[in-house]
């Protein structure tokens, strides 16, 4: 009894010891969007397994499962953002907040499976009020959406290649892989900014036109733009974009 006692007062207590970074990189919802991501991986799996040799197949579900393992993705993404900011304060109690949770349901309702299944040919055209799509536009400046769906769509592309290049060593130079990332990158960045706004006005369709404008106001200020530039480099961390699977297991 006195085993089971100590240890629900340790359980009570561990929000307690949990310091602002940890507590920030949960209620910000990055494991879920971590299990999210796999779920893409998953399905990307799928659709490449009928396209590969089985061989080249197995070698990149072996590569995924360990440059993406769970635990792997939150420490690399997590000391990123512990390095990159200083304050986590400002954000956590933003987060922390109803409408800072509304966001972050919001967000985690649209990389569910369910979700992009049923939006993979394209999202529905938004109408809104001129008001409200000049909030959407300062928002978009904002928010590093492009470079964050660029790191996403090329973590789940790189690791094909990848996989190819660990079967056959030399086949890209470390320089000739770099170029064609950030060619990728820059694409992909023009491919996501074309659509931004009705993408977010989608999302974030369930905020008021005044909580659309209060995280506006946050997102642009000096405390959200240190959170979202230390995400973005979180973001680039746990998905290990560029680096190779032998590098990782150093």
């Amino acid at each position: 009894m006195r085993r089971l006692l100590f240890s629900l007062l340790m359980f009570c207590a561990l929000p307690a010891w949990a310091d602002s970074h940890d507590q920030l990189y949960k209620i910000a919802g990055w494991p879920e969007q971590r299990a999210h991501f796999n779920d893409a991986l998953s399905a990307a799996q799928q659709r490449y397994q009928g396209s590969l040799p089985p061989a080249v197949f197995q070698a990149l579900v072996n590569n995924s499962n360990q440059r993406f393992a769970a635990q792997a993705v939150d420490q690399r993404a997590e000391a990123q953002l512990r390095k990159n900011l200083a304050d986590p304060k400002p954000a956590l109690t933003f987060f922390q907040s109803p409408l800072g949770k509304k966001i972050v349901a919001a967000e985690l309702l649209a990389t569910r499976r369910d979700q992009l299944a049923k939006n993979a040919h394209g999202l529905p055209k938004m109408e809104a009020s001129d008001s409200r799509m000049l909030i959407i536009g300062h928002l978009a400046q904002a928010l590093p959406a492009r470079e964050a769906g660029a790191e996403v769509s090329l973590a789940i592309a790189g690791v094909a290649a990848d996989s190819l290049s660990s079967m056959i060593p030399g086949l890209l130079g470390a320089g000739q892989a770099q170029g064609m990332l950030n060619g990728q990158r820059q694409r992909l960045m023009d491919q996501i900014g074309s659509d931004l706004n009705n993408t977010l006005l989608y999302v974030y369709r369930d905020l008021s036109d005044n909580e659309l404008e209060e995280f506006a106001t946050f997102a642009e200020s000096a405390e959200g733009q240190a959170y979202y530039q230390a995400a973005l480099a979180a973001i680039r961390a746990g998905l290990a974009v560029g680096q190779s699977s032998s590098s990782l297991a150093q």
